[in-house]
């Protein structure tokens, strides 16, 4: 396994473990269509979370929240179309974007974004 991937990993883990302490429950990661990927789906009672998850090292040139361009966004709801289309729901859809920042395997700062856009 790749460092890149590694860390891609533990930032999903940790988003996971944040959604499941808000009184989300998980229920489904990677999940790819041919638009791309989204990295955790979630919900609750209400909404249906399509969550892009950024982890960067300390030093990053490029802040995880400023990695969600327009064009990625583009993307995300290209591939939750296609998620909606095969898991039909009456909740709400909503994307959330999730930015954490580690050092030497710690997690320095873990931002959270609801309706991101």
């Amino acid at each position: 396994m790749t460092e890149k991937r590694r860390l891609g990993d533990r930032g999903e883990d940790y988003t996971a473990r944040y959604l499941q302490k808000q009184g989300y429950t998980i229920t489904g990661r990677n999940w790819h269509s041919r638009y791309g990927e989204i990295d955790i789906i979630a919900e609750n009672g209400e909404y249906l979370l399509f969550v892009e998850v950024k982890t960067r090292k300390v030093g990053s040139m490029v802040p995880g929240e400023l990695a969600v361009t327009p064009q990625k966004q583009q993307k995300l709801r290209l591939t939750a179309e296609s998620y909606l289309l095969a898991h039909p729901t009456e909740k709400q859809p909503r994307f959330d974007v999730a930015a954490l920042t580690v050092e030497d395997d710690k997690l320095v700062d873990f931002t959270y974004y609801p309706s991101a856009f």
